[in-house]
């Protein structure tokens, strides 16, 4: 099965303390987290696009507003769920995902999110199998 994919990358900064980690990033500190996000789609549109990199570009900054710049502890969602750059990259997925199905009339798919904490450690979420 033939499949494009597109990327792109945006970033924000938080801060946030590891609980239950015995180490370091227990304490409060923060970081400048790099994103990438991958979408797939095995057809381009009627013009040759997968989708226009501006909308994608929108729908990832408005997802990133609502975790730049916060303490991500004291977000609801992080309340319950350790803000690990794991977590952190499920979160952003699961908020994109169905906006870029809706932007794109479920043609494409969000495929995976990258948290880049440093220059080089990420954590990546693929989501759930595609059925």
């Amino acid at each position: 099965m033939s499949m494009y994919e597109l990327k792109i990358t945006n970033h924000f900064a938080a801060a946030h303390n590891l609980r239950n980690f015995h180490g370091k990033c227990e304490n409060l500190h923060g970081h400048n987290w790099f994103v990438e996000v991958n979408v797939r789609a095995e057809e381009t549109d009627d013009i040759g696009l997968v989708m226009d990199f501006a909308v994608l570009k929108k729908l990832l900054a408005e997802v990133l507003e609502l975790i730049d710049h916060k303490y991500l502890n004291e977000l609801p969602w992080f309340k319950e769920t350790n803000p690990t750059s794991e977590n952190l990259a499920r979160f952003i997925f699961d908020r994109l995902s169905p906006l870029v199905l809706g932007a794109a009339d479920g043609r494409v798919r969000l495929h995976s999110v990258s948290a880049w904490e440093s220059d080089n450690a990420a954590a990546i979420y693929l989501g759930p199998p595609e059925s």
